[in-house]
């Protein structure tokens, strides 16, 4: 079961730790621009967050097998529009579908929580985190051999094939989890409506304001209309009778600030990994030119690696000393490596020293920690609810930062290029969201041990079918 769930994650994931070392590939083939390849990664991440919101909330429903099911199919299809994609129009398209299919991580750990005891989840999820980060590293440096040498549609040919293998397995392995709210409750296409439109206009709107001009009419109607969009969001959960979002879990202080670190933690560090860092590490002129396949083995690889082994060892300890102390380490770890990364910069061996620390930091304690504490800490009458609201934060934070980088970048550029001063901007950027997150992380309410007491049985026993 649990191979067959890492095949179904990993389909997903690689599409965005293998991707990031061929993203000027994608530029030149495809003869678009920064911020267009921008734009690709902000939507892939957003569709992230809707997808996991939505489908977390409909597998209560609907179960979660179902929903792992339809997710490897859309993988699929996204992945043959990329493989296929003769412009980046095309390209987008096959983002965004790939970008839905991120929910097999939320359900796979709710079907984990649902099926093992705490100690039991803590490992698997830790193995399922680990994957998070890709294949130790290996797919990083493949990405950026692809891409040096048959261009980056070969990254969707991988995915697809793993993504066949993942949905293979789901079906023949993973138990069918009974579901845990009324199936026939109404689902809020409204709301879910609405909260696709807000994100979209904020997040494009921050991604391409550089590139349209800030007080350019295109770039205030998607700020202002995103944000129109969530305002009518918010109060269409207070009547709507089975709302996308719990308003009322998402005012206790066991949520919010969880939701939030996981935004800052994903806009700062995700961001600047999966954007800043492998454009500069290649850019010729201001940066360190190195190429595709050197960046991934210097600036990719030791996160991935070093977070496979962290991970788990993270899931171990989470049961133990309490999620909410791996977080609040996490958080305060991040925020100080960062520091070094972005004052050098330009001095490769530290950067390299730095960005492989956050293997152990990001990829192990935050990454493992945030899912930990969502899933255990989630009401037990709306188990979706928090661990399917901070799988969309993942999203939501991804897409901020590459928005956010890819907006420094873009402002920071003269008729030569991106200038020095763009990619130092981003990294301000990056830093002041995981000052926030720090800051939010010590917000987040201590469990009450009355919650974790006596949770050494399994919370829900299957047969498989």
């Amino acid at each position: 079961m649990l191979l067959a769930m890492v095949l179904a994650v990993l389909g997903y994931q690689i599409n965005a730790t293998m991707l990031s070392p061929a993203l000027p590939d994608v530029i030149e083939r495809l003869g678009t621009t920064t911020a267009a390849a921008g734009l690709s990664q902000t939507l892939f991440f957003l569709m992230a967050a809707i997808g996991q919101v939505t489908l977390a909330r409909l597998s209560d429903q609907r179960g979660r097998k179902p929903m792992m099911i339809v997710c490897a199919f859309v993988l699929i299809i996204g992945n043959l529009l990329c493989v296929f994609a003769p412009n980046i129009e095309i390209f987008i398209a096959g983002r965004v579908l790939q970008g839905i299919s991120a929910a097999m991580f939320t359900l796979a750990f709710l079907t984990l929580n649902q099926l093992l005891t705490p100690a039991g989840f803590g490992k698997a999820a830790g193995i399922i985190t680990a994957v998070n980060g890709g294949l130790a590293g290996v797919d990083a440096i493949a990405g950026g051999q692809i891409a040096d040498t048959i261009g980056f549609r070969g990254i969707f040919v991988c995915s697809t094939l793993i993504a066949v293998a993942g949905l293979i397995g789901v079906r023949r392995y993973v138990p069918d989890v009974p579901p845990t709210t009324d199936a026939d409750a109404r689902f809020d296409a409204r709301g879910i409506s609405a909260l696709a439109l807000g994100l979209t206009g904020i997040l494009v709107g921050l991604a391409q304001g550089g590139a349209w001009g800030w007080t350019s009419a295109l770039t205030l109607g998607f700020l202002l209309g995103g944000l129109a969009s969530l305002v009518f969001f918010v109060v269409s959960q207070k009547s709507a009778p089975n709302p996308v979002i719990d308003l009322d879990v998402l005012a206790s202080r066991r949520a919010w600030p969880l939701l939030l670190t996981t935004v800052c933690t994903l806009g700062g560090a995700f961001g600047a990994i999966a954007l800043t860092i492998p454009l500069f590490s290649q850019d010729a002129r201001v940066g360190l030119g190195l190429s595709a396949v050197t960046a991934a083995i210097l600036f990719l690889a030791p996160i991935q690696l070093i977070g496979v082994v962290s991970a788990p060892l993270t899931g171990r300890l989470g049961p133990k000393i309490g999620w909410r102390t791996v977080v609040v380490a996490g958080a305060v770890a991040n925020f100080a490596i960062f520091v070094f990364a972005t004052l050098f910069l330009h001095s490769e061996w530290i950067l390299v020293t730095a960005l492989a620390a956050l293997g152990v930091t990001y990829g192990g304690f935050m990454l493992t920690g945030l899912n930990g504490l969502a899933v255990t800490t989630a009401p037990k009458d709306k188990p979706g609810s928090l661990s399917g609201l901070n799988g969309a934060c993942f999203g939501i934070g991804a897409s901020l930062g590459i928005a956010l980088a890819s907006a420094m970048i873009s402002a920071g550029s003269d008729a030569q290029g991106v200038t020095e001063a763009g990619y130092q901007h981003a990294m301000y950027a990056a830093l002041a969201l995981l000052g926030i997150g720090v800051v939010t992380a010590l917000l987040i309410q201590r469990p009450d041990p009355a919650d974790t007491a006596g949770t050494d049985e399994p919370q829900l026993v299957v047969s498989h079918h």
